[in-house]
């Protein structure tokens, strides 16, 4: 290389904004093309437990975690379609697993920032799929029946940890229907779990999805009201 392509280079490299996270793993992901090889489990869930639902403003000592809302969502799946394969409850625990890189933003300022936030989100997500051996992207009922399952979350998170009240939930985020049973009184009586708790339980419940050797060793409750 030439003196002035030297030159050139160093120039680029040091006025080019910085398109990449460094994880506690030692990995470099890059926001822009993520590549899967930089994406590990322990990452996402190490992330997403320090992540925080509804910008922080909630009841209870600790924040409510995307790593337990997504332990939520999985289980409001895996009871309202009981024939599913792991393969699409892994894809319900991960819905949101790119807010392991970007954070949580909550609905109406998503829906004013434009497409670019929605695109990196998109290519983050599809990447965490082909890390773990999922389709880049699911088939649209599945997609429908996960989007339905965060919907009842969110209705459960917003009355019992957000302080909406029930008549703003079922404006913004629907009822919810279907549910019933233990799995209905333990939404009810939701809170949100520690750190370490959240993302222990998202690992122990990926290991789980995955045929991992290791074992969950909590029960779901744990996941509503550790």
């Amino acid at each position: 290389m030439s003196e002035d392509q030297t030159q050139s280079h160093r120039e680029t490299s040091q006025d080019a904004p910085r398109a990449w996270q460094r994880m506690l793993s030692g990995r470099r992901l890059d926001l822009l093309c993520p590549d899967p090889k930089d994406i590990d489990v322990n990452d996402i869930a190490h992330g997403l437990a320090r992540v925080a639902r509804w910008n922080g403003q909630t009841h209870g000592t600790h924040a409510f975690s995307v790593a337990q809302h997504s332990l939520i969502v999985e289980m409001i799946c895996a009871d309202q379609n009981p024939d599913w394969p792991n393969e699409w409850r892994l894809a319900a625990l991960l819905h949101d697993a790119a807010e392991y890189v970007i954070g949580d933003l909550i609905s109406p300022f998503k829906a004013n920032i434009g497409e670019s936030y929605k695109a990196i989100e998109i290519g983050l997500l599809e990447a965490i799929h082909q890390s773990v051996g999922l389709p880049k992207t699911v088939p649209t009922e599945i997609t429908k029946a996960i989007k339905e399952g965060d919907h009842v979350s969110a209705y459960f998170e917003a009355t019992r940890l957000a302080g909406f009240s029930e008549k703003e939930a079922l404006q913004y985020f629907g009822n919810a229907d279907g549910i019933t049973g233990d799995l209905l009184h333990q939404l009810s009586s939701l809170k949100a779990a520690s750190t370490q708790d959240a993302q222990t339980m998202f690992l122990e419940k990926f290991c789980s999805l995955t045929n991992n050797p290791l074992t969950s060793k909590k029960e779901s409750a744990g996941a509503i009201n550790e």
